[in-house]
Parts: C-alpha cells; sequence; structure tokens
C-alpha cells in the first residue's frame, strides 16, 4: 500500500517490513486527520476547561472519540482492504469493539477494520464464483451482513477485551516503574502506548490518581507531567513543518495550534504511525522533559486538562514558572532534533523521486543526428 503520505516500501528486511506495518497505520489515520481536527476543535473550544465552555456543545466530545472516530478509522481501513464493501463490514464490525468501552477503541478499530475486510474479500471470492446469475445482488448483501455481524460479535467478545488487557498492562508498567523511582524512563513506555491513543488510560487512570495523593503532601507532583507535556508533541510537529513529506508540512502549522495551545495531543499520534521510527524522538523527548521536572524540582497542583501550554500554566504553583517552562522547552527541542535526523533533514521523507525527476527534466536532451 502506498498513497501520498506513504512512498512505496522495497525489500523484505526488518525495517521494510516495519515500514509496510506502519504505512498500513497511517493509511488509515492519515486520511480521517480532518475529522481529528475537527474533534481537537470542539474539545479545546466547549469542555469545562476550555475556551468558551459550553455544557450542550460538549457534549459531542465523547461520541466524536469514542464512536465517530473508531468508526472512521475501520471504515477507513476496510475499504483499502476490499473497497467499498471492505468499508463497510469494517465500519460495521468496529461496533464490536467500541460497544461498551469505556476508552477510545483506535487500536481495535485499526484491527478489526482490515480483518473483517480480509474475511469478506475470501468469502466474496469463494462465493462469487458459485452464485447463479440474478442473485449477486441478493448474495452479496447477505454475505455482508453476516459478516460484518459476525465480526462485529468477534470485536465485542475478542478484540476488545485484548485492547483493555493492553491497556492495564502499560498502566501497570508504568506503575512499576514510579515505585522504583525510574521516572525518566517510563518515557520509554508512556510515550508509545500514548501514540496508540492509551494517553487517557495511563494519565487519567494511572498518573492521576498518584498525583492527587503526592500533591496532597508535597503541594505539587511531577506524575501530572509525566503523560501530559505537549514539548514532545511540539517538537515533532515542528520537524515535519520543516522537513517532512511535502504534502503533510502545510497541516503542521494547524495541528501544532491544537496541540500545543489547545492541548489536543491525539492531533500527532497519525504523524507518527505514519513513521514508526519517530516513536524515538518523542521517547528522547519525553525522557529529556521529566529528566529537567526532576533536577529543577518541577511540579503541579493539579492534571493539566487539556494538555496545554495555557492548561500547564494555570496549574503551576508559585516561583514554579521555570523548572515547568524548562522541561518543556527541553523536551520540544530533543523531540525537534532527534525527529529531524530521523526524517534526514529533508532528505529522506519520501520527496526523493520527485527531485529526480524535476533534475530529470531540468538537463537538456541530446539526441543522435
Amino acid at each position: 500500500m502506498a498513497d501520498a503520505y506513504t512512498p512505496a516500501v522495497h525489500g523484505t528486511g526488518v525495517k521494510a517490513t516495519i515500514q509496510r506495518f506502519g504505512g498500513h497505520l497511517a493509511g488509515m489515520i492519515m486520511p480521517n486527520i480532518g475529522a481529528f481536527i475537527a474533534w481537537g476543535l470542539v474539545t479545546a473550544l466547549f469542555i469545562p476547561t476550555g475556551w468558551t465552555p459550553n455544557e450542550t456543545l460538549a457534549g459531542l466530545v465523547d461520541p466524536m472519540i469514542k464512536v465517530l472516530l473508531p468508526i472512521l478509522i475501520g471504515y477507513t481501513g476496510g475499504r483499502m482492504v476490499h473497497g467499498q464493501r471492505g468499508a463497510v463490514v469494517g465500519a460495521v464490525a468496529t461496533m464490536g469493539v467500541v460497544v461498551g468501552a469505556d476508552i477510545p477503541m483506535f487500536l481495535g478499530a485499526m484491527a478489526v477494520g482490515p480483518l473483517a475486510a480480509f474475511v469478506l474479500k475470501h468469502v466474496d471470492g469463494y462465493i462469487q464464483r458459485r452464485t447463479k446469475a440474478g442473485f449477486e445482488m441478493l448474495v452479496d448483501n447477505f454475505t455482508a451482513g453476516i459478516v460484518g455481524a459476525a465480526m462485529a460479535v468477534v470485536g465485542l467478545l475478542a478484540i476488545g477485551p485484548v485492547v483493555r488487557s493492553v491497556t492495564e498492562a502499560a498502566g501497570g508498567a508504568v506503575s512499576w516503574l514510579l515505585d522504583h523511582g525510574l521516572l525518566p524512563l517510563a518515557s520509554i513506555l508512556i510515550e508509545p502506548a500514548k501514540v496508540l491513543f492509551l494517553n487517557n488510560a495511563i494519565n487519567h487512570g494511572v498518573l492521576g490518581p498518584l498525583g492527587v495523593a503526592e500533591a496532597v503532601k508535597q503541594g505539587k507532583s511531577i506524575l501530572f507531567m509525566l503523560e501530559s507535556n505537549p514539548g514532545p508533541g511540539l517538537g515533532l510537529l515542528l520537524a515535519f513543518m520543516f522537513f517532512g513529506p511535502r504534502m503533510l508540512r502545510p497541516s503542521a502549522p494547524a495541528a501544532i495550534i491544537i496541540q500545543f495551545l489547545g492541548g489536543i495531543h491525539e492531533i500527532y499520534f497519525p504523524y507518527v504511525l505514519m513513521k514508526p521510527r519517530l516513536i524515538l524522538a518523542v521517547i528522547a523527548g519525553g525522557a529529556t522533559g521529566v529528566l529537567v521536572f526532576m533536577i529543577t524540582g518541577a511540579g503541579l497542583v493539579a492534571t493539566p486538562s487539556p494538555g496545554s501550554i495555557f492548561a500547564y500554566l494555570a496549574v503551576t504553583p508559585r516561583g514554579g514558572w521555570f523548572g515547568v517552562l524548562a522541561g518543556i522547552a527541553a523536551a520540544a527541542a530533543v523531540s525537534f532534533l532527534v525527529a529531524s535526523a530521523l526524517l534526514g533533514f529533508g532528505r529522506a521523507n519520501g520527496d526523493e523521486p520527485e527531485h529526480s525527476e524535476q533534475q530529470a527534466e531540468a538537463q537538456p536532451v541530446t539526441r543522435e543526428v
């Protein structure tokens, strides 16, 4: 699979396999980036801690993140595998992982959408050769309905529980690192978990309660800052703005506004999924930020929600500005430098063929007479 976001990958090695896998994930996410921006704007504006709180309009937030976006991802993943029929079945199957979930099931949608379409593709290949003329539409509709219903059940009973288990395991691992005083290393788990859209589960399910208990005793807590630091995402998006694929560079400034000012970190996750090696950049940035927070004794009095720079400043204790801002700035700088290097400073982002073609067109053509 290759498109404007993911250039064709050649080869059969481990690197090529990882790139293809990341390309498939990006192919499910990036076409829906407008929906993510829409959700980000609604969230940043209307939640109780947003710019213009509105209880009625804030009712859009949960359905969009928990239902609409996963179904769009499952729909797109199914379409990649088996066209429009795969898209419809992928959307139906995604409802299985969405129902009853208390976390956004993006990971489940990425799994069940393409899987349902893959099953339907093989069913179609078997049935169509045996369908008598005149019954094609009837058979097609019933096979799609049966496969969609069956995969929705599989999503509800099998894939959903697996995703929840992964979430609980990630939370337990982070708790172990906290208990053993290895805070910078927590980024090795937190940042990949964030990219898989488990950020709210880790922040509000693990770090938030622990941070509240520590803040009651000490007046502030560094635990509020481990997952919510906007620095790593800012650095990554800046790297994309300057050195990313040319078709994605114009989207980076808007994403920066939503991520850094609006606090909606989910906006940068698809950029990492598109190029999985960039997870190293946000890990390095996150670990650097935590280290600076520890050295400067920084902490917050409550969870910054959403994780924007303004929310950070609002819950910073008096006299603690330097440590908080230094940690965010250091995280952004390191993330930017590492991501820029991984993007080849603009030379390793899939634009080479375009440059080569332009150079070839610019060269004079000589003909034998």
